[in-house]
């Protein structure tokens, strides 16, 4: 009989604990959302700030003289393939499939990093040719923009890195389901600002 009421009191102390966690990762995947309208306020104002100097070439190239679309798909391309692929991921750890979650995360991971190696050599050959942040207002919003841009793709990389490491030691606990939930939040939100960054920087600029 007492085994049975400390058999009992241990179950009901196990679900509290899951209880908790669930709780817990609620509470910080809201956090995240909060974080994310904070990062929509930024890229607002770089957008905002890049329509201001768009017009500005101070007898510099325009965005019809230096943007290769045909790149700039290729590229775009990667970004939205790896969200599809991290959508994938999240599927395999939903069915707790430790292999399919590293799998996809490091095929999301290459598309990824395919997208920032097209973005620096772009700003690279750009810079070569004298189309640095410096040579007009134009170029100075481009670079911001965009540049803000890759620098979040590439903390999204780090993040991406190191949640592997940890799923590969530690398995698909609790905690690595939050950040995997949090970090397909920032991916997909950067999926998203990029689609505005090809409609208002690229595609309106070869226009």
């Amino acid at each position: 009989m007492s085994s049975q009421v400390i058999h009992g009191d241990a179950h009901g102390h196990d679900h509290g604990h899951d209880d908790h966690h669930h709780d817990s990762g609620q509470m910080t995947v809201f956090g995240f959302w909060l974080y994310l309208m904070t990062d929509c306020i930024l890229f607002a104002s770089l957008f905002a700030t890049y329509a201001v100097l768009s017009g500005s070439f101070a007898g510099g190239p325009s965005g019809h003289d230096i943007f290769q679309l045909d790149f700039v798909l290729v590229e775009t391309a990667f970004l939205l393939l790896s969200s599809i692929t991290f959508g994938f991921a999240m599927l395999k750890m939903f069915a707790g499939n430790k292999a399919g979650v590293l799998g996809w995360l490091a095929v999301t991971f290459l598309f990824g990093a395919g997208f920032i190696a097209m973005e620096i050599y772009e700003f690279h050959h750009l810079i070569m040719e004298g189309y640095g942040p410096q040579r007009s207002g134009f170029l100075s919003g481009f670079f911001a923009l965009v540049g803000t841009h890759g620098l979040h793709v590439t903390s999204g990389l780090i993040w991406m890195a190191i949640l592997m490491y940890q799923i590969q030691t530690k398995g698909i606990t609790p905690t690595a389901k939050t950040r995997m939930s949090c970090l397909s939040l920032f991916w997909h939100f950067l999926d998203v600002v990029w689609i505005c960054v090809f409609t208002v920087v690229y595609l309106l600029g070869v226009l």
